[in-house]
């Protein structure tokens, strides 16, 4: 399981080599409500794809390998470590007004990020980039909620006020 602590590591070394990265996924929604509410088993971070060979180099130094995933690129790809921790990583294509789009598949389909996209959060006490609760409740859409999506996205109600599908 990927700890707190774990988490901010991974987090402060990108930051030192220049990545610029935003939690997403459960630790995101965690970072949006301020406090840990669940195990985590992953590490989503969404980059920019022009910082992707620094981000990878930064990585891999770290002890961290691609591994297969699906989907895999362009969509997204995986890198862990030997002490199992998995970084599920999504580049992302930024545009002048600080919207973004990340490729949804081999086709030339694409998931928008407005600009509001990109907030911060905290996780235990730290400031740490994110995704908004919109965004989330968005990426949250379109298939059958696990256990896990339905904690996460009532962590949002409850935090937020927000309306979700589910």
């Amino acid at each position: 399981m990927f700890k707190a602590n774990e988490v901010l590591r991974v987090l402060a070394l990108l930051h030192s080599a220049g990545s610029d990265v935003w939690v997403a996924g459960g630790w995101g929604i965690d970072a949006l409500v301020g406090k840990v509410t669940r195990e985590h088993r992953d590490l989503d971070l969404i980059h920019r794809i022009e910082q992707e060979p620094l981000l990878i180099k930064t990585l891999e130094t770290a002890g961290f390998i691609e591994k297969p995933a699906w989907p895999g690129r362009p969509v997204r790809f995986v890198m862990s470590d030997l002490n199992g921790l998995e970084l599920d990583l999504h580049p992302l294509l930024f545009h002048s007004d600080g919207s973004a789009v990340q490729s949804a598949d081999d086709h030339g389909g694409t998931f928008p990020y407005p600009a509001d996209s990109f907030v911060a959060g905290l996780i235990e006490g730290v400031q740490v980039p994110c995704l908004s609760a919109a965004q989330q409740v968005y990426f949250h859409q379109g298939y059958e909620p696990s256990d896990r999506d339905r904690h996460d996205m009532a962590q949002l109600r409850d935090a937020f006020g927000i309306t979700t599908h589910f």
